[in-house]
């Protein structure tokens, strides 16, 4: 355990002694390589930066880095994956992915919301969907805040998370406030 605690602190004063730009450069990373672990990075900026400022630098940087990764793929797909495909193998991934591109906004936003769904596959689905930016930048900034602001509040492991009763409780609020917020903008920006 006092390992644990000297790992947490070494690596707070890292990143703090890097400023901003450290932090923030974690975060973004994580949306391409998925192995990297998203709530630790944001525990670490709280613990830098303090709650807030925490919270606004990774929110931004995981909404740049999932974006970044999504139009990436985006052009990747169009330009080089499917040149390489014969088109009995484009005509099955696409309506694999196609599957994916019809998802509902409120859903989209729900998935994005999820602590533990793979951001980096999403990006990639996103992306080959072609989905549309709009779309996808806005599921972006509503389900990221609510993800961010849960791992930044939990801080913990999976198993200490799911066995604490105001953590499910407060996982429940944010998929309750997510879903009406993702229904509000649907509605208002006319967004399937």
């Amino acid at each position: 355990m006092e390992y644990i605690t000297e790992l947490v602190n070494k690596s707070t004063e890292l990143i703090a002694s890097g400023g901003l730009i450290v932090g923030f450069l974690l975060v973004l990373l994580e949306a391409f390589l998925p192995m990297l672990p998203l709530g630790v990075f944001v525990s670490l900026n709280i613990n830098a930066f303090g709650f807030f400022s925490g919270i606004l630098i990774s929110w931004i940087a995981t909404i740049i880095g999932s974006y970044t990764a999504y139009l990436f793929f985006y052009f990747i797909s169009t330009k080089f994956i499917y040149k390489f495909l014969k088109s009995k193998t484009i005509a099955k991934i696409d309506k694999q992915i196609q599957k994916f591109n019809n998802i509902s906004f409120t859903n989209l936003v729900l998935i994005l919301t999820l602590p533990f769904t793979p951001s980096c596959f999403i990006n990639l689905l996103a992306g080959m969907s072609n989905m549309s930016k709009e779309k996808y930048l806005l599921s972006l900034i509503i389900g990221k805040a609510f993800m961010i602001t849960f791992w930044g509040y939990i801080g913990k492991s999976f198993i200490e998370s799911m066995t604490d009763p105001k953590a499910i409780i407060f996982i429940g609020l944010i998929l309750l406030i997510a879903y009406i917020i993702s229904k509000i903008v649907s509605k208002k920006m006319n967004i399937e």
